[in-house]
């Protein structure tokens, strides 16, 4: 039964608490902390995360103007900019780090069943890496090029349920191949990836631990083609080769065969080269998986769009790395509430209205559009429909 709880409050209650306090332990968050806990700290970065908000002050402004509020909601201390702001300085960003990678490990069973779109019971993933911009002078330690600065944000993306399942936030200038180093491969599941990974030596101990992948090939490679197959060029494959790598540090980092498959995308107007180690699954699949990796591209978008991560509310590396780690876990967390809740809305339109309607006391099956929820709700309800009683006399 519904407790007439705010929306804020439903939605902290899907958050694993005793995880968070293991957290917050781990790195001693609250060591000398009087008031303002690392608790406190995030329920104001979530709030902030959900309602859009633009600054430190924003975010104190708005808090305000529901003082009474407040404590219902987890908050039992006064927010201002500047206790919040030292907070972000201070706390380490670890304990939002973990906590995030805590409720990712909640959300991917959730969504393991989801359908794909290909004939593939495999795990796909999809890696990628998106730069956010910074001010040099702002953030001098961040430095990506002479007179900029960045942070980059490697994401291994799980394609059921675009759930991320590793990521890793670096100065700008780490090369994206970097990650794969960061990366413990799953046996038997497929790594798509651009053309920015392509090292052989890392390809080749992916490889070896019994993952697949599937990568586009730059067009400079050396090669010699050992035999061919049969391909159905209508959908827009050209070739299916088996080749051996014939350069002089390729062949020696990877001295396996591999398959190669070339694919005209109709829609682009592109021809791509892929490489892949499986030699099980059909050239069109191979192409599919490639084409499937736009979805990692979308999610960078989307998280830039909808989270807060483009204007920070601090300036060192642990502030901007804890934001960014409670935006991730936000993303997440309204992901693990969809799939509880069987919510069928867009995670954009979850958010949109959840940014308008915190501290309403609404339920949130109720709120979100739940139809079923509704109609067990009419079915169930004690209070006679007065429309309906009326008509009866």
């Amino acid at each position: 039964m519904f407790k007439g709880q705010y929306v804020f409050s439903q939605i902290t209650d899907h958050l694993p608490l005793h995880t968070f306090r293991r957290c917050v332990e781990r790195y001693q968050g609250e060591r000398y902390v009087k008031q303002f806990s690392c608790l406190e700290q995030y329920l104001a970065m979530s709030f902030a995360q959900l309602t859009h908000r633009e600054s430190l002050r924003d975010i104190e402004a708005c808090l305000q103007s529901q003082s009474s509020k407040l404590y219902h909601i987890g908050l039992r201390s006064h927010i201002s900019r500047s206790t919040l702001a030292d907070a972000n300085e201070q706390r380490d960003w670890r304990i939002y780090a973990d906590f995030a990678q805590a409720l990712i490990k909640i959300a991917r069973p959730l969504y393991a069943g989801d359908e794909l779109g290909l004939d593939l019971k495999n795990t796909v993933y999809a890696l990628d890496a998106s730069t956010i911009d910074l001010c040099f002078s702002v953030f001098p330690w961040a430095l990506f090029r002479s007179t900029k600065s960045a942070v980059k944000l490697h994401t291994l993306l799980d394609l059921r349920g675009n759930i991320p399942s590793f990521i890793h936030i670096s100065e700008g200038k780490l090369h994206d191949v970097n990650s794969l180093d960061m990366i413990i491969p799953e046996a038997g599941s497929f790594y798509v990836m651009d053309r920015g990974y392509l090292d052989f030596e890392r390809l080749f101990s992916l490889h070896n631990s019994g993952a697949f992948f599937v990568i586009r090939s730059k067009n400079n490679i050396l090669f010699k083609r050992r035999y061919s197959r049969p391909v159905e060029k209508s959908n827009g494959v050209r070739c299916d080769q088996t080749i051996r790598l014939t350069g002089l540090n390729t062949k020696k980092k990877y001295p396996k065969p591999l398959r190669r498959v070339k694919y005209h995308d109709s829609e682009t107007g592109k021809t791509l080269n892929l490489l892949t180690n499986n030699e099980i699954i059909s050239a069109q699949t191979v192409a599919d998986l490639y084409r499937y990796r736009w979805k990692v591209e979308l999610f960078f978008k989307w998280i830039k769009q909808h989270l807060r991560i483009r204007s920070f509310f601090g300036t060192s590396e642990n502030a901007v790395k804890s934001q960014i780690w409670i935006a991730i876990s936000v993303y997440v967390l309204i992901a693990i509430i969809k799939k509880n809740l069987k919510i069928k809305a867009e995670l954009y339109t979850i958010l949109q209205v959840l940014s308008l309607t915190l501290f309403e006391k609404l339920p949130l099956e109720q709120l979100l559009g739940n139809n079923h929820y509704m109609t067990h709700i009419h079915e169930n309800a004690i209070q006679l429909n007065l429309f309906d009683n009326l008509t009866g006399h």
